[in-house]
């Protein structure tokens, strides 16, 4: 009996990840398939596919199989140790296009032949086509108010789509959103792939989000700051009162609970940062206002620096 390689022949790594496999497993098993590949020996090939498929993408055969090391040669004779399954649990074979008779004396001497109840011969050559991913770039307030908007997606060799879009309410960036059977078309009759959109929030003038919060600065006038006083601010949902209180500096941030991104579980604020505005004295008048302001109000704002 033959050794056989199973990462080899999907052409991973032994440290491979479970999408690694999947993926070498369905680029390979479409070149492959005796279905649609005119290579020479590609039934071959395509039941060896196959097999390792069958044991690399079941964690519980994976592992029995990794038991045996690294130090095997595709190809080596090989018996198995008598207990080297001791401990492990085998669900039998599952889907790779294989039937009965074609998996190999060194799969069927490990874990069986095909589980009962699947039937015999080949199966047809199905696989659900390859999901696909695009980014999209949206407005905040789009995102704010959910709508619904046309996309145009390219594809290869110029063409391109358009696609109705739900946004929905409270959407954050880097959410992806998923629309079902818009992906890869499928082989076989098999469905086709999913395609995701991640979102992106255009620059907005005013505002900009974190998460489902939303930033925005605020100029103030001094005596605004100094007194107190109740200000009209601009939120993505509208206009809102915003009471500055008296005593406030800049760079202090004031809270809008649930005027930012948010959902009917999830909500989000929106963050005033405060930033006084110093009017520019242009009259002897204005002038002789600060000097008064100095002479009244004497303050050291350096006081901390130790100057």
């Amino acid at each position: 009996m033959e050794y056989k390689d199973y990462y080899e022949i999907l052409g991973v790594s032994r440290d491979a990840g479970q999408d690694d496999i999947k993926r070498a497993y369905r680029r390979l098993a479409r070149k492959y398939h005796p279905d649609v590949s005119k290579e020479e020996g590609a039934e071959k090939k395509f039941q060896e596919l196959g097999e390792a498929y069958e044991v690399l993408k079941d964690p519980e055969k994976r592992a029995a199989y990794d038991k045996f090391g690294s130090n095997w040669e595709h190809g080596q004779d090989f018996q198995p140790p008598p207990d080297w399954s001791d401990g492990f649990e085998f669900r039998g074979g599952g889907f790779t296009g294989a039937s009965d008779g074609d998996y190999s004396d060194f799969f069927e001497s490990l874990f069986g032949g095909r589980s009962h109840g699947s039937a015999g011969g080949r199966a047809p050559f199905k696989m659900k086509g390859e999901d696909q991913h695009a980014r999209i770039v949206i407005r905040l307030a789009d995102a704010y108010h959910g709508t619904r908007q046309t996309i145009t997606l390219s594809r290869g060799g110029g063409q391109t789509r358009n696609l109705e879009v739900t946004i929905p309410k409270g959407v954050i960036e880097g959410q992806r959103i998923r629309l079902e059977g818009q992906g890869m078309e499928g082989y076989g009759g098999a469905p086709a792939g999913d395609l995701f959109l991640e979102i992106a929030f255009a620059e907005d003038p005013i505002f900009r989000a974190e998460k489902r919060d939303i930033h925005m600065e605020l100029p103030i006038t001094p005596w605004e700051a100094a007194l107190g006083a109740s200000i009209t601010v601009p939120t993505l949902g509208g206009k809102v009162q915003l009471k500055i209180p008296a005593g406030s500096q800049g760079g202090n941030k004031l809270r809008l609970k649930g005027k930012g991104l948010s959902t009917a579980r999830r909500k989000g604020d929106q963050i005033v940062t405060l930033r006084i505005v110093v009017p520019e004295p242009k009259t002897e008048e204005q002038k002789e206002l600060y000097r008064r302001m100095a002479a009244i109000m004497p303050v050291n704002p350096r006081n901390k620096l130790g100057v």
